[in-house]
């Protein structure tokens, strides 16, 4: 019986781990979409010479921004 006491404690203890996961990656998806929403806005705010100045231009802004906050595509 002590068996599956250890074994309701393994799973509960699981569960938590894994609702514990589920939320910090939920907060972290959060994160990551504000700072490309705030990378969007900010390039976004630029006059065409500053991007120009910088290389880029205006159609780019999105790609730029999805690529820094997440990483280049591969």
């Amino acid at each position: 019986m002590a068996r599956s006491i250890v074994t309701q404690q393994g799973t509960a203890s699981m569960v938590w781990s894994e609702a514990r996961d589920a939320v910090v990656a939920a907060v972290q998806r959060v994160a990551d979409y504000r700072a490309y929403r705030r990378t969007v806005r900010e390039l976004s705010d630029l006059s065409g010479r500053d991007l120009a100045d910088l290389g880029l231009h205006r159609s780019e802004i999105r790609r730029v921004a999805h690529d820094s906050v997440y990483g280049a595509r591969r």
